[in-house]
């Protein structure tokens, strides 16, 4: 369904409903008589006012997606820790989104406060644990700040803590959901030497997502690094098997062959402009779709 098309049909489906509830106590807007002078564009205003979240919810693009978040993204300009005005920023735009009525599910990374393979001589399987404690303090800031927004949030964890979000739980998970609540995924997968990217691969092939939404620090994928390369090309649209044969990164392995192999497309986008996200979820050409 192209854009226009749906814009029209939003418009009419308004109109619609003005005149269904014209005589109603729940109307739409308040009841008043036509006459003459009565303004198509100011009672449209009105409607889209009152009724933003309905008519939004015909230009999204995908019903229910899992979106990526690296930790660092969180710390702002301060490159550690977490960053208040930074998190509500991201937050506003994940709450438009829900109120669209996607349904949101969140994987965020921890290296804003930790990164298990700079942990020099420690037990890597130990580093990964404090790695994943970092993604579930991040996943109850974020969680935090959506809340304060009026969003309907939960948080589940891979591993158990009982005190402070719930035990990852995949029917539990698509329950929240189907009730419009936003859930956000911690502590990675569980299991130490996969990644957070993988976590969000391993989230998203469960729950059905219809795409994964990987927010980064570039707006897309290049057949080259463009910062190092002036020429580097960016792809609007490439194929799983087209980024293999080029040895493009975009995620890690073992994240991405579990897209690949479960026909789950990944959009790579900027997130230095939070409505980025907006963008993404409402079929705007933004960033790179890889898909099979």
């Amino acid at each position: 369904m192209n854009k226009l098309f749906r814009n029209l049909l939003a418009l009419t489906l308004a109109f619609l409903m003005l005149a269904l509830c014209s005589g109603c106590q729940t109307a739409v807007v308040k009841p008043r008589p036509f006459n003459a002078n009565f303004e198509i564009l100011s009672v449209y205003k009105e409607i889209v006012a009152e009724n933003e979240s309905f008519i939004l919810a015909w230009e999204s693009e995908y019903k229910r997606i899992l979106l990526k978040l690296s930790g660092e993204v969180l710390a702002g300009a301060k490159g550690t820790g977490i960053d208040n005005d930074t998190v509500v920023t991201i937050c506003k735009s994940v709450k438009k989104i829900s109120d669209m009525g996607v349904e949101v599910g969140i994987v965020v990374g921890g290296g804003n406060f930790w990164r298990g393979r700079t942990s020099e001589h420690m037990d890597r399987t130990r580093a990964d644990h404090i790695g994943m404690l970092a993604t579930a303090m991040n996943s109850l800031a974020l969680c935090d700040a959506l809340e304060q927004l009026g969003a309907d949030v939960r948080v589940q964890t891979a591993i158990e803590m009982r005190q402070i979000a719930e035990p990852y739980i995949r029917n539990k998970a698509i329950r929240h959901f189907e009730k419009g609540r936003i859930v956000i995924f911690g502590c990675g997968t569980g299991s130490p030497f996969f990644s957070t990217d993988t976590a969000a691969a391993l989230r998203a092939v469960e729950i059905n997502a219809d795409v994964l939404l990987k927010a980064t620090n570039v707006d897309g994928v290049y057949d080259k690094d463009p910062n190092k390369y002036d020429d580097a090309v960016k792809f609007d649209n490439v194929t799983f098997k087209e980024v293999l044969a080029r040895d493009i990164k975009v995620m890690d392995s073992t994240a991405f062959s579990l897209c690949k192999d479960n026909d789950l497309s990944i959009l790579v986008f900027d997130l230095t402009d939070p409505e980025n996200i907006v963008k993404a979820v409402s079929g705007e050409t933004i960033g790179t779709l890889v898909e099979n």
